[in-house]
């Protein structure tokens, strides 16, 4: 197949940024025929972004020229907003392509995409009502609010209208986005992958020297319950990543075997995940399918998580699930854990299994290319991806 992939990128890298790429390599090496149309927020001013996101995107007709010029069958697009918009979608159907909205987020409905705030998960916008955005001025300023309330109350119906099949990456998220609004039977739950060349052949958890927590440093994230159990427990502690709440972290983990390690390149991430016990991931948003996770299972560590969002789906016997506000709970699992070593290995074993059954891919590749090749929105959905459509 040929192939078009649509992404904006954020002006913080993340999780969806790798979404893209590996989707890329893997289509590449599957002998499909790729092009990658990306855009960045980061070479946007906000007032050019907002004016984008306002008027449904910039630019359409460069999404028209590339479909033609890769005689593209699908256009797959990931984050749309600011800077592609509905106008994108509309382009590429146009010019002959089909389309597929891969939502890794709540964007469609949320400002800010995570739908949390004040410590809490926060749905308030749904539907095409997205005033709570501005009353609480999610994006920061008054001004930055109201042009993403608009532009997202604008955008929804036509980016519904011109998007051919809609993907989740877990069925918790397909729930929610269904609740905030986009019809259920047009939804399917494909997870993330894991390629094949990053699994690990054998468990290290036995041998692990400490608990590893990774991702951007932000209050949702929930790494302060991190270094609060691993304390209490008297477990080090290695946190990599950067962001706003770094100072904070920092503070509460004085005193503490807690070492902060940076944002670190996907090379050295993988080798700190390596030397662990256990990773944690404490979050208290509705995470959907974080690769800090998934990589946990394909390098066969076992995983702790919260009980928010895509989160429980994901572990199975290799991993926990606690409730993401209960520090003690936290402590018990990860000193439980740090003090049987033939547990560590044992969950190792099973997450690697579970990971290369669930998240292979192998697994990916078939099921994506059945949406590519599913009904056009509106005719019967029964091909496409049975064993994973949130109606089952």
């Amino acid at each position: 197949m040929h192939v078009l992939l649509l992404h904006n990128r954020y002006r913080n890298e993340g999780g969806e940024e790798r979404a893209v790429a590996d989707l890329a390599a893997l289509l590449e090496r599957r002998g499909h025929t790729v092009a990658v149309l990306e855009r960045s927020s980061a070479d946007t001013s906000k007032l050019g972004a907002a004016r984008a996101l306002v008027s449904g995107g910039a630019g359409p007709e460069q999404v028209g020229d590339a479909v033609r010029s890769l005689n593209a069958d699908v256009v797959h697009a990931h984050n749309v907003h600011p800077l592609f918009g509905w106008r994108a979608l509309a382009a590429a159907r146009e010019a002959g392509a089909r389309t597929v909205l891969h939502l890794h987020n709540f964007r469609l409905f949320c400002a800010i995409a995570v739908g949390y705030r004040n410590g809490a998960s926060c749905f308030r916008c749904r539907g095409a009502n997205t005033l709570p955005g501005v009353a609480y001025r999610c994006r920061g300023s008054t001004a930055e609010a109201v042009a993403y309330a608009v532009g997202l109350h604008r955008q929804q119906r036509p980016l519904l209208e011109h998007a051919d099949r809609i993907v989740a990456v877990s069925h918790a998220s397909a729930r929610r986005l269904s609740e905030l609004g986009l019809p259920r039977g047009r939804m399917t739950v494909l997870p993330n992958f894991v390629a094949s060349d990053r699994f690990a052949t054998r468990t290290t958890a036995g041998e692990g020297a400490y608990a590893f927590v990774s991702g951007r440093l932000v209050e949702e994230k929930g790494v302060d319950t991190a270094i609060a159990a691993a304390r209490a427990a008297g477990v080090p502690l290695v946190i990599a990543g950067e962001g706003p709440d770094e100072k904070r972290l920092r503070s509460l983990a004085d005193g503490g075997d807690v070492r902060f390690v940076g944002q670190l390149s996907r090379a050295a991430l993988t080798d700190a995940r390596a030397g662990a016990a256990v990773v944690l991931v404490p979050s208290r948003c509705e995470e959907a399918c974080p690769y800090s996770a998934l990589d946990a299972l394909a390098g066969a560590i076992p995983v702790l998580v919260s009980d928010r969002g895509g989160l429980p789906e994901l572990v199975g016997a290799g991993g926990l699930v606690l409730a993401a506000d209960d520090v003690g709970a936290w402590e018990h699992a990860l000193s439980d854990l740090w003090h049987r070593p033939q547990a560590r290995r044992e969950r190792g074993e099973a997450a690697l299994e579970q990971a290369r059954r669930r998240f292979g891919e192998d697994r990916y590749h078939e099921e994506l290319i059945e949406i590519y090749k599913a009904p056009e929105a509106g005719e019967s959905p029964a091909v496409v991806g049975a064993s994973n459509r949130i109606d089952q």
